[in-house]
Order: C-alpha cells, then structure tokens, then sequence
C-alpha cells in the first residue's frame, strides 16, 4: 500500500483510539469508580496486547498488511459499540478490546512502513523520514482524538461519544476495502528461522537500549493520557476543557516532528532522547502545582514536544537494526515491554492517587524519568541513524 494510505489509517484508528481512550476514562470516573477501579479499566487497553505483541508482530512479518488490518478495525468498531453499555465491567471488556485492535493497527502499519523503504532500495534517513510523515499522522489523531471526545460527551453523553468515535474504524474500513488489490499482496522479506527466540532481541545491546528508552518515554506518554483526565476531573475541569489540554499535547508532538530534520541535523539521536526525558521530568515536576487550564495547555504542549521527539528515531532504529525478518517482531518486543508497563502502571499510580492523591504521582513518574537521562547519554552517538 502507498504510504498516504497507510498513514490514513492510522490516523482514522488512532483518533478512535484516543478518543475512546478519554471516554472510556471519564465514563468510569462517571460511574463511580475509585482510583484504582479507573486504573484497573485503563491498564485493560494493555493487558492482553502484552502477550500478544509479539506473536502479532511476527504474523505482520510473514502476512500481508491487509489480513491484522481487517481483524483490528472489527476489534475497534466492537469495542466502541459495546462501551456505552453502563458497567464497569463491560468497559473492561471494551477496554481489551481497544486496546488488542489498535496493537494490531500499530504493529502493521509501521512493519508496513518500514516494509515499503526495504523493498524500494531506500535508505536509513528514508526510513527516518518516512516514519516522521507517519509520527505527524499519529500527531494529528493525538489530537483530533481528545478534542472530539471531550465535547461529545459534554455535549451528548458518554454512550454517544463512543458511538459517534465508531464511525472512524468503519472509514478505515472502507479505506482498506479500496486498497484491497494492494493490502493483500504479501510482503517480500527474507525469512528467519522457526526457532528464533525473542530473546535474542533482548540480548542485542543497540536494541536493547532502544528498548529501554522507549518503555520510559511511552511511560511518560501513556500515563499521561491516563492520570490527565483524572486530574482534570479532580480539580473541576469539564471536559471540553480536559480535550484541550490533551489536545494540546498533540499539538506539542506535531510541533515538534515538523521541525525534527532540522533538529536531527542539530543534536545527535541520543541528546534529543535525552532532552526527550528531561522534558518529561521536569513537565511532570510542575503539573501538580497549577490548576489554570492556559498554564496546564501550555505545560501539556511543552511534553508533547518532548516525547514527540522521540518516536521516528526509535522506530526507525528498530527496523534498521532487528535482524532480517525480524522487524516487525522486535516492533513487537517493543509494544509487548510499553504495553506491560502500561497495564502495571495504572494499576501501581492508581492505588498512589487514591492513597496521596494525583500530584504525587506526577512527581513520582517525574523521578523516574529523570533516571533514564543519564542513561541515555551514555549510549554511543551512533546508537541511532543520523
């Protein structure tokens, strides 16, 4: 498929996905749930994706790109369908849901990407670039998602926000429908062996630090998405006011993949993580410490220039270092450790906040960060692609 096509989709299934990541978040805030129980309804967008990673990346190495497309926007429109039923417990079914078919969306489309330069002959910085153009769809629907959210269920409730979200995954559909001459054409990679081990990625040290790094980052992007609507809540933000805050850190990722040539010409691969975390931490540092929505869009802004900094580099490092074969698998290694984080996360920060509220656990999310700084600038400067 054309790299237009691709990001089209990706950008109408994140949308879905981020949109229906804040409602699914308020509408178990809505219906009574405790910290942890909001924790527990959001870790489930992860749960079940940790084990699968990895098997999914695999089958994207061997299938076409149509075949987990077809199965993961059914998975998105189900979920949807089914969340506006009044259950926490349903929404933790919708949750697994959401959470399996926006993997699968993810995993294929970027073994797609990377697929398309390999099979023309292109280059490492091609790589880089073609990544970038899809980082600036998935900063798109970053923000799309948040903003249509939180005035549909100002506007028409919970259970109509999710409903109207379902629309997106059936334009992708059609979408793939259209593509279908081109999405069912299977890859051309060279094959690896039937007793490769995942292990063998983790031993890969330029992978591993990739690894490393990227499960902080992703901690600092997801958990945002988690803890923010909470907070906003908490302090007495509507919801309209909570998608523009999350709207602004979409806006601060599109921002700053814009201008990443320029920055990759300015600062080795491993200053910008570096910078990347630091950001991070010293964002989370000052969250707790406002409640005015310009000061927390402005704050939420400066973090989405930060960890959209980040994402091109490391997807682009991971298909040019896995072994051949193998990249969509070690994209897979990769989801598989942020997804495992992911589900903990909520779980571990959810019971935080319900013991010391909200501001303690940005602060405690900020120190950890702020850990993964040093190591990252001791990575070799040629750990990532010029």
């Amino acid at each position: 498929m054309k790299l237009s096509r691709l990001i089209a989709l990706m950008v109408l299934a994140h949308t879905a996905f981020a949109g229906g990541r804040v409602v699914l978040t308020l509408s178990a805030v809505e219906l009574g749930g405790t910290p942890f129980e909001v924790g527990l309804v959001v870790s489930l967008l992860a749960v079940v994706p940790v084990f699968l990673s990895v098997h999914a990346g695999r089958w994207t190495d061997r299938s076409a790109v149509g075949k987990p497309l077809l199965l993961a926007l059914a998975m998105l429109e189900a979920a949807l369908l089914l969340a506006p039923v009044p259950s926490l417990i349903v929404l933790g079914a919708a949750a697994v849901l959401l959470g399996c078919g926006f993997m699968l969306v993810h995993l294929a489309v970027n073994n797609a990407v990377g697929g398309s330069g390999r099979s023309g002959g292109g280059s490492a910085q091609g790589g880089a670039q073609r990544y970038s153009m899809l980082a600036l769809g998935i900063s798109t629907s970053t923000i799309l998602g948040p903003v249509i959210a939180g005035p549909l269920v100002d506007a028409a409730g919970h259970g109509a926000a999710f409903r109207s979200l379902a629309a997106l995954p059936l334009l992708a559909l059609a979408l793939l429908w259209h593509e279908r001459a081109a999405a069912w054409v299977a890859p051309v990679r060279a094959g690896h062996a039937s007793r490769a081990r995942m292990l063998d990625l983790l031993r890969h040290a330029p992978l591993r630090a990739v690894f490393i790094v990227s499960a902080l980052l992703s901690m600092g992007w997801d958990l945002f998405t988690f803890m923010m609507p909470m907070h906003g809540a908490r302090i007495g933000l509507s919801a309209s006011a909570i998608g523009l805050v999350m709207g602004a850190f979409g806006t601060g990722t599109f921002a700053v993949r814009l201008a990443l040539p320029a920055l990759g010409r300015a600062l080795a691969p491993w200053r910008v993580l570096a910078g990347a975390l630091a950001l991070a931490a010293l964002v989370y540092a000052l969250l707790p410490l406002s409640n005015a929505l310009p000061v927390l869009m402005a704050l939420s802004f400066v973090l989405g220039v930060g960890l959209g900094s980040a994402l091109p580099m490391i997807m682009s490092e991971l298909q040019g270092s896995a072994p051949p074969g193998r990249s969509g698998e070690a994209i897979g290694v990769r989801t598989m450790l942020a997804n495992a984080s992911q589900a903990a996360l909520p779980l571990v920060f959810g019971a935080l906040g319900a013991a010391g509220g909200t501001g303690f656990v940005f602060w405690a999310l900020g120190a950890i960060l702020a850990c993964g700084i040093g190591f990252a600038l001791r990575q070799p400067r040629q750990g990532l692609p010029d």
